[in-house]
């Protein structure tokens, strides 16, 4: 048993230090793959942007076509109502034909009104579709530049890259499941990704903190994972710093002859 606690906290150390290698290769890149991956999504919403304002084209095209036809409609009742008034037999009949036909006309009046609002409308869209296009054109520029950079560090650091993968996957295999579930979640947490550290100066590698003795003696026995009190980190090994005391300098003071 106690073997066994003893390799996983190996396993744990060698991926540890696998894990740090392939952190320090993606801190090389930076903020280079959230900066191409913000790009990428703004001009995908600018891209939906200018789709939904093609759509709104179309709708307020059909709006224009439809009062044009409402316009026709009431033209052709206007001529109409004009003939019927020819051929009335009272006034009664006459006032009621003139108010339809003031009716139609009012119905015109609010169409054409529309049109040249829609008119309007479809203006203010196309200058927005084309001013959405130049900044597409321009957060394009910017989102290549940063993917061919970003390529070229993925280059460079590949092959490394493939080899820490690999030796990753090798180390896992020695640790439990419910083991490296924790591992990896402490290394979510950790802004530093460590999950596993070691004793230093009596204290956590990764919180500082101090570590009581008899815990400190509980790790050098590796006969079980032990944890630390404050961050929740393993903690792999003591590794003891002993400070050497410098000697004291003296100082040799040259007695003061007097001559007589």
């Amino acid at each position: 048993m106690e073997n066994a606690v003893a390799k996983k906290l190996d396993s744990l150390v060698k991926l540890q230090k696998v894990d740090s290698k392939i952190d320090n290769i993606k801190k090389i890149r930076g903020a280079l793959p959230e900066e191409v991956r913000d790009l990428e999504d703004e001009v995908a919403g600018l891209e939906t942007r200018i789709s939904k304002f093609h759509n709104d084209l179309e709708s307020l095209e059909a709006g224009i076509e439809e009062k044009k036809q409402g316009i026709k409609t009431s033209e052709t009742l206007i001529k109409k109502y004009e003939e019927q008034q020819m051929n009335v037999r009272n006034n009664r009949e006459y006032d009621a034909i003139s108010k339809e036909m003031e009716l139609q006309t009012l119905e015109i009046q609010v169409a054409e009104k529309r049109i040249n609002e829609a008119y309007i409308k479809i203006e203010a869209k196309k200058e927005e579709i084309e001013a959405a296009k130049l900044f597409i054109e321009e957060r394009n520029i910017d989102l290549n530049a940063k993917k061919e950079e970003l390529n070229t560090l993925i280059a460079e650091s590949e092959a490394d890259e493939l080899k820490l993968e690999k030796d990753r996957i090798k180390a896992s295999k020695n640790i439990d499941e419910r083991l490296l579930l924790a591992y990896n979640r402490l290394r979510e947490n950790a802004k530093n990704g460590l999950g596993v550290v070691a004793v230093q100066r009596h204290a956590c590698g990764g919180c500082f903190n101090i570590v009581p003795p008899q815990r400190q003696a509980d790790i050098k026995e590796r006969k079980k994972i032990i944890v630390c009190e404050h961050c929740g980190r393993i903690l792999s090994n003591v590794e003891d710093v002993i400070e050497v005391e410098k000697p004291k300098r003296t100082i040799r003071r040259k007695k003061a002859t007097t001559e007589k």
